[in-house]
C-alpha cells in the first residue's frame, strides 16, 4: 500500500517564468501559499526546458524574457504539450495587439501586470 497522500497525487504544478528576481520570488511565494507546486525559471530558454522537463498543469510566463521572449516559450511549449499546459501570460504590454499576439502564440490567458490576484487565482483553478 503506498504512502503517498491524495493531495500530494491532486498537487497541481505552476511554473513561473519570469525574469526580475523580486517579482518570480514573490509570485512564487504566492502560488506556493494557494497550495501549489512550484517551479521557475529566470529566462524564456530555461523555461522551456523546465515546462518540457516537469510538465507543469500551468505555466505564467512574462513576455519580456531574455534569450527567448515569451511568445516563443509559448509556441515551443505549446507544439511539444499540446493542451496539457495551461498558459498565462503575466506582463507589462498591455495594448489590444499585445493581447492578440499573446493569443496567437499559444497563450491561453493575458493579463497585465501588476496581477490582479482574484484572476489569477481563478486562472490556476483548485490546487
Amino acid at each position: 500500500m503506498s504512502t503517498t497522500s491524495y493531495a500530494e497525487v491532486s498537487q497541481r504544478r505552476v511554473l513561473i517564468i519570469e525574469d526580475n528576481r523580486d517579482g518570480r520570488e514573490t509570485l512564487e511565494c504566492l502560488v506556493g501559499m494557494w497550495g501549489f507546486e512550484v517551479e521557475s525559471a529566470e529566462d524564456g530558454l530555461h523555461g522551456v526546458r523546465k515546462a518540457l522537463e516537469w510538465q507543469p498543469d500551468v505555466a505564467i510566463v512574462d513576455i519580456g524574457l531574455p534569450l527567448l521572449d515569451g511568445y516563443e516559450v509559448a509556441r515551443r511549449v505549446r507544439a511539444t504539450l499540446g493542451n496539457r499546459v495551461f498558459l498565462v501570460a503575466l506582463t507589462a504590454y498591455g495594448r489590444p495587439e499585445d493581447r492578440r499576439s499573446a493569443l496567437e502564440a499559444g497563450f491561453d490567458a493575458h493579463m497585465t501586470k501588476p496581477a490582479n490576484l482574484e484572476e489569477l487565482s481563478r486562472l490556476l483553478g483548485p490546487p
